[in-house]
């Protein structure tokens, strides 16, 4: 069995894989990491080996504490790939964005695939039918927005996603509302035209936390699949493990 962990800017992610079936996932906050450990290992004595993906921060003592149960795979840009990388700064390519390409490699392999991560960041990441990591971009995340018009101005709210009645704002809610709903949703549908025009038979696939929320807003056509990053670690442990 394989232990996922994936932390982020806000919370750690944990999962248990059997070979390629999820067996389990949940989620905590950093201070409850070597509470969820323990717990796990009890349910699920068989995990031998573990990943640990860090965008957020863990604790050096919580990876001891790992440690002590399992072999421990940490995650950086010197792990073995399955794709070819041809990141101009591969130093800096985001771990999230290494797992996101590997579970796009395995899901497709002899296609081009584009993968969408809506989280606190919206990410881009492309994987060619040559089986190539060629980049992608960094933009915003939909709380981001929200949080920006309200933190760099004196006046306006701090409003969460909420309906969209209509894309013309009666009020400043329902511009603020219509601002950043049709922004993202607009932004999303170009970037994936824009691919489209240049790879061919382009498989589009939406994950992250506000996946499910952006998926209804979009023209066009994607799969939407919010445990694809677990997934994507899960690949690279076993590809690691050789």
């Amino acid at each position: 069995m394989n232990l996922i962990i994936d932390a982020g800017n806000s919370l750690v992610k944990f999962a248990i894989f059997e070979k390629r079936t999820l067996l389990f996932d949940d989620s905590a906050n950093n201070q409850q990491f070597v509470d969820h450990i323990k717990d796990m290992f009890k349910k699920y004595p068989k995990i031998k080996y573990a990943i640990v993906s860090s965008v957020g921060h863990v604790d050096e003592k919580d990876i001891a504490v790992l440690s002590v149960f399992c072999k421990v795979h940490i995650l950086s840009h010197a792990s073995k790939t399955p794709f070819k990388n041809s990141y101009a700064t591969p130093q800096t390519l985001g771990v999230d964005r290494i797992a996101l390409a590997t579970a796009a490699f395995y899901h497709n392999p002899n296609g081009n695939t584009l993968v969408l991560d809506a989280g606190t960041c919206l990410t881009y990441d492309m994987v060619n039918d040559y089986g190539e990591y060629l980049g992608g971009a960094i933009s915003p995340g939909l709380m981001m927005r929200y949080k920006a018009l309200h933190e760099h101005t004196s006046k306006l709210p701090l409003l969460s996603p909420g309906q969209l009645l209509d894309f013309i704002g009666n009020s400043t809610e329902s511009s603020i509302h219509s601002g950043v709903l049709n922004g993202i949703s607009a932004e999303i549908d170009g970037v994936i035209d824009q691919y489209r025009n240049r790879f061919a038979h382009l498989t589009v696939i939406l994950t992250g936390g506000d996946s499910q929320f952006l998926s209804k807003r979009l023209k066009n056509t994607i799969f939407a699949n919010s445990k694809f990053l677990l997934e994507g670690l899960n690949y690279l442990l076993e590809y690691n493990k050789i």
